[in-house]
């Protein structure tokens, strides 16, 4: 390390004109042309886009993680004014996790999942700076005091799969800032978790950080997140930077049509999806090898012109009056700001009678214990509450959202639903017929045909050795009531139209499409046989932004024209916001809150849904939240808090009846039911948790 200079006041880090190529037998790759970037300490630069426009590989490039067929072909990168390519390997191996060191998406993939937490973080200091292990072990555990877990003791003495996802993302994080790092790469740190605990986790990272004197990038595709956390933007396409500035230039000034592009397929509070849907970037990202001349975004833009916009080369340029704020286009300035009002369907949307009737559904496991403490005590079974008196209802044609983090029961209510389980009491009548008892083995076929799934990830749900025409046939023959080969084959092309499938995907097999394209075949598949009632477990997670976007909309015109029920399962706010006609909040098993998206959006709320909110990123300037960070972590449903089951973490508790009794379940009107002890006319009183700032205008 002595070759970076002691008290170096210059760029913690420089791109310059870095190109990133991929060697293959056909040719070179170029990945990533022509980056620039200059990161000054204790700055945070974000970097967006759709998968493959090179976010990740620019990242690679600065660890010098390229593979063994990947390069920098042209440019540098400099750390501390120092070219990261001259260094030898043992320079390198000092330099990562010292000097600069990353968090990636998924952090199972960072850690061994044969060591101990413990001895993975005391490796950090023991390596880079020679401490003893009494030392390094004292550090680790004030480190994982400082990432606000809870006994670091035990999460020391802990294997990795032996705590929460949330937990594993903490370790990851207090690992990369062992040796208080220079420069902290994060890759998409938060995409898997709950929003409350990306909420928590972005709060530390950023207070960690300012305490270090910490340079980051951070790489996202949630623009609300970056909002929150980055002091510049960049946005790329295809290998390049097309857009770059301040957060407020680029947020409230954007120039490039790709990035009003990715504006206009977020579900902003002002979104509504019958008068201002969501408006999908048509097209799809170009593969490296087959750039078009020009402008790459040329053939997805609407104001793309021949002659102009095809001539390369095509340079960055200043926005005029904007210092720092540059766009890749010719035509930024001729371009009128964007419009997302979209187009509205312009039908008056009406419900039907309920499809689905819950009426306290509960779900125990039982846990047998055969400990010595146990027979003592004669406690040898327990019960895992799952779900606990659910009821709610869900009318035809209507969307019906169930939210909560991960653990509240959700997914435990649809494997009930989907007869993949059985409840333990309650009813669970679909159309008037009680199948909460009947597991999907002995279910009626029109009873399977009238209720499908729509899954999180499409990767695991096709068959990869079948082709999407002979997967969407099978499901026609079986519950689509069609037979002859010519008269299914038609019924697969007419599926293929509606999802937006070309009809010579009938011949592909699900390695040959895109994610986005997968989660297509996987609606079209639960509609094949139009069912009554589709349940959508986080179906566009996974998914950039554009591809969310369409596969939404998607949905929302097939629920339109066969009038199906959609029970959404999510825990995006902002999109249920967007989709959801109702929703019902869920925690602990419990719900705890339901009625109408309005209603829920806005006071009086239940204080775990005034949490929600609070923790959802807004990628809009204009939009002021308040901040509630919930703490600890969701209680076992093996031993719930007597009570109120939110009692353990609530900022709004009232005293020790939610601790000893249940709370009331409180109407507020119009079928919007609250459960808590807290007086619904305080509860009203309480301050939105989301507000429109007055927009400033110039004069002032």
């Amino acid at each position: 390390m002595a070759r970076f200079q002691e008290g170096w006041t210059g760029p913690v880090l420089e791109c310059r004109n870095l190109c990133i190529s991929y060697i293959t037998r056909a040719a070179d790759i170029p990945a990533v042309v022509d980056f620039n970037l200059t990161l000054t300490r204790g700055e945070t630069v974000g970097l967006v886009g759709e998968s493959g426009c090179g976010k990740s590989t620019v990242a690679m490039a600065i660890m010098q993680y390229m593979g063994h067929n990947g390069r920098i072909s042209g440019g540098q990168v400099l750390y501390k004014g120092v070219d990261l390519a001259t260094l030898s390997k043992e320079e390198l191996r000092q330099l990562r996790g010292n000097e600069i060191a990353m968090v990636y998406q998924e952090p199972m993939a960072s850690l061994n999942p044969s060591m101990r937490c413990g001895e993975q973080l005391m490796e950090v200091p023991m390596y880079h700076e020679g401490v003893s292990a009494q030392e390094a072990r004292e550090r680790a555990i004030q480190m994982l005091a400082d990432v606000k877990l809870p006994d670091p003791e035990r999460v020391m003495n802990s294997y990795p799969h032996q705590i929460s996802g949330g937990q594993q993302q903490r370790v990851v994080i207090a690992m990369a800032l062992l040796s208080k790092p220079s420069l902290l790469l994060l890759d998409e740190p938060t995409t898997a978790l709950d929003v409350t605990v990306e909420a928590g986790i972005v709060e530390l990272i950023a207070e960690l950080a300012k305490r270090f004197d910490t340079s980051m990038i951070y790489i996202s595709h949630n623009l609300g997140l970056i909002l929150e956390t980055c002091d510049r933007i960049c946005v790329m396409y295809s290998g390049k930077v097309v857009e770059e500035g301040t957060v407020e230039e680029v947020f409230d000034q954007m120039r490039h049509p790709y990035t009003q592009g990715l504006f206009g397929c977020i579900p902003l509070p002002t979104a509504d999806k019958d008068a201002r849907p969501l408006i999908a970037i048509r097209g799809q990202l170009p593969l490296p090898h087959e750039r078009p001349p020009g402008c790459s975004y040329g053939p997805r833009c609407d104001h793309f012109q021949a002659g102009r916009c095809d001539k390369p080369p095509l340079e960055m340029q200043a926005v005029d009056g904007e210092p720092g704020h540059q766009v890749r286009c010719v035509r930024w300035n001729e371009i009128a700001p964007p419009d997302y009002s979209g187009k509205g369907s312009g039908e008056e949307r009406t419900f039907g009678a309920p499809v689905l009737t819950i009426d306290h559904m509960k779900k125990y496991y039982e846990l047998k214990d055969s400990s010595l403490k146990a027979l003592v005590k004669g406690r040898t079974v327990r019960h895992v509450k799952a779900n606990e008196r659910i009821s709610f209802d869900a009318r035809v044609a209507e969307t019906v959202a169930i939210v909560g983090e991960s653990g509240c029961g959700k997914s435990t209510f649809a494997k009930v639903l989907m007869g993949l389980e059985t409840a333990t009491e309650g009813k669970v009548e679909f159309r008037g017929k009680d199948i909460g008892a009947i597991p999907v083995q002995k279910r009626k076929r029109e009873d399977v045909r009238a209720m499908q799934m729509v899954f999180q990830n499409p990767f695991d749900t096709l068959n990869p050795s079948h082709t999407v025409g002979g997967q969407l046939s099978r499901v026609i023959r079986k519950f689509g009531g069609i037979a002859g080969s010519e008269a299914v084959r038609k019924r697969v092309l007419d599926l293929l139209d509606i999802v937006k499938l070309p009809a010579d995907f009938y011949y592909r097999r699900p390695r040959q499409l895109s994610g986005g394209q997968k989660q297509r075949v996987g609606i079209a598949r639960a509609f094949a046989g139009n069912p009554s009632l589709v349940v959508a477990d986080e179906p566009v997670s996974a998914l950039d932004v554009s591809v969310a976007a369409a596969v939404t909309g998607l949905l929302m015109e097939i629920q339109r024209t066969y009038r199906t029920t959609l029970l959404f399962i999510s825990h995006d706010l902002s999109l249920v916001r967007y989709l959801a006609d109702r929703v019902v909040v869920m925690y602990l098993g419990h719900i705890v809150e339901q009625g109408t998206t309005d209603e829920v959006f806005s006071p009086p709320y239940h204080p775990y849904t005034e949490a929600l909110l609070s923790a959802v990123p807004i990628a809009d300037t204009s939009i002021q939240k308040k901040r509630i960070i919930l703490e600890g972590n969701l209680p076992s449903v093996i031993n719930p808090p007597v009570g109120c089951p939110f009692h353990t973490r609530c900022h709004r508790k009232i005293g020790k009846i939610c601790e000893d009794q249940r709370p009331p379940e409180i109407d507020a009107g119009n079928g919007h039911f609250i459960a808590c002890h807290i007086p619904l006319a305080e509860l009203q009183a309480v301050e939105p948790v989301i507000v429109q700032k007055p927009k400033v205008t110039a004069a002032e």
